[in-house]
């Protein structure tokens, strides 16, 4: 039986212990007419079957295929002829990657050393025993736990506590798992920053001025200097995503006011989806508008004022990219500016106020905790933003402060050093991990002064 078959029958058995439960609960009370003498709702004597039923099934389950291959693949290796077994790691790592492919089907087992296809062949005869074996331990453990609840219902069990202590365990559960999944993709790439950090100078890395992180392969080879100043890169990306801030921000925040205080609703209605169809568009789509229209533009218009501009520029790119951000600053501040009170404005009306006033002195105020997380959101998107980059300003890591150059961002060069095969023990690869490193700090920073800013205008107000 293969996991997916295996869950729908999981999924099957947990109704059907629900309706068992259910239906037991009511035949002590002697019916639906003895329900009133039940502590609980019947319902919650079969939920209390049903997960007692499914979730022990459903661990287990989830723990021998966890540990499946694993398992399998030394049984395999234990049954090798000796000259497979003495091959050197890395040949033997080959060797265990044409079983899987063969075993996968992604190779044909005529292409492959008979020893691999006689390999695939035990690998998938072991498997076959262990998905019997699985299906049937799962089966026993969820009759197990519906015939133990089923037992133990009587009038006074407290169904409704058990049901909302084991949701409260798993609802736990899925926190930690949300908390450790964070804490190990930032230990992760903490780890793999000091290695960058062991072989190459962190003030090298923060504070120089030259990008260059091809290593050299051979002691004559040229053109590879090995140079990790990130600064070019931190540059380009503050510069492209200021410029898309100075595009996204007022737009949006001026199309939220007017969608929320001064547009009819026949207008919303129409305006609105359309403004947030924005935030749906691929981003390569971006990326070729930026490439086949905003940037020959900007190249004509550069040339009529007797600029020079590049044919990648940090300008396209910034403005392409303000037009994508839109949306999550425009919805998110709508969504607040409706969400005050209507009371507040009577209140302002009441004084004398006129609209634009009591927009500005009363409705954007209490709204400003919501726009300020929108327009971090935006800061975030642009600045973890690749494709646009990629397409429309280049991979050129250049020191500069004109937008009509092309420039590069942290995010693009994470994607250029992380393409193709890698070595881990490589600072060419590694630097990868110290500029995602750099951006997780940054990040957090803008979280701390969002939620300082939050804090300080919201006291104010209230």
């Amino acid at each position: 039986m293969t996991p997916s078959l295996l869950l729908v029958a999981i999924l099957a058995m947990s109704v059907a212990a629900f309706w068992i439960g259910k239906n037991r609960a009511l035949s002590v009370v002697g019916g639906a007419r003895g329900a009133r003498n039940l502590h609980s709702l019947p319902g919650h004597y079969g939920l209390l079957t049903a997960l007692w039923c499914g979730l022990p099934a459903l661990v287990v389950a989830g723990l021998w295929v966890a540990f499946q291959d694993a398992i399998l693949v030394r049984l395999v290796a234990s049954h090798l002829p000796p000259e497979v077994t003495a091959l050197p790691p890395a040949q033997f790592g080959l060797f265990l990657n044409d079983l899987r492919n063969v075993v996968a089907g992604n190779i044909a087992a005529d292409q492959v050393a008979p020893s691999t296809a006689a390999a695939a062949a035990d690998y998938l005869r072991l498997r076959g025993i262990a998905r019997l074996s699985l299906a049937a331990l799962v089966f026993v453990v969820a009759l197990v736990g519906l015939l133990v609840v089923r037992s133990r219902i009587r009038p006074d069990l407290r169904a409704r506590n058990s049901v909302e202590r084991l949701l409260e365990g798993m609802l736990f559960l899925c926190s930690c798992i949300a908390v450790l999944t964070t804490l190990g993709i930032v230990l992760s790439v903490l780890f793999e920053a000091l290695r960058f950090f062991s072989i190459v100078s962190p003030f090298e890395f923060l504070a120089g001025t030259q990008w260059s992180p091809q290593i050299a392969i051979r002691a004559d080879q040229v053109g590879s200097s090995g140079a990790f100043g990130a600064v070019p890169l931190f540059a380009g990306t503050l510069l492209i995503s200021f410029i898309a801030m100075l595009v996204a921000v007022p737009v949006g925040l001026f199309s939220a006011i007017y969608l929320a205080e001064y547009s009819p609703i026949a207008v919303r209605r129409i305006v609105k989806p359309l403004l947030e169809v924005l935030a749906g568009v691929p981003t390569v789509v971006y990326g070729f508008f930026a490439v086949v229209t905003v940037g020959p533009t900007l190249r004509v218009w550069g040339e009529a004022l007797g600029l020079e501009v590049a044919g990648e520029s940090a300008l396209a790119a910034g403005l392409v990219m303000g037009i994508m951000i839109i949306p999550f600053v425009s919805s998110l501040a709508d969504d607040m500016i409706t969400a005050v009170p209507q009371s507040l404005r009577d209140g302002a009306y009441a004084l004398g106020a006129t609209r634009s006033e009591t927009i500005k002195q009363v409705v954007l105020r209490a709204a400003l905790p919501g726009i300020v997380g929108g327009v971090l959101l935006a800061i975030s998107r642009a600045i973890g933003e690749t494709m646009i980059v990629v397409m429309a300003a280049g991979l050129a890591a250049n020191l500069t402060a004109n937008p009509l150059e092309a420039v590069t961002t942290v995010t693009v060069q994470i994607v250029t050093l992380l393409v193709g095969d890698q070595e881990f023990d490589s600072p060419k690869t590694l630097a990868a991990f110290a500029l995602g490193l750099v951006l997780f700090v940054v990040t957090l920073l803008l979280n701390i002064v969002a939620l300082y800013v939050v804090r300080k205008y919201r006291e104010q107000y209230e």
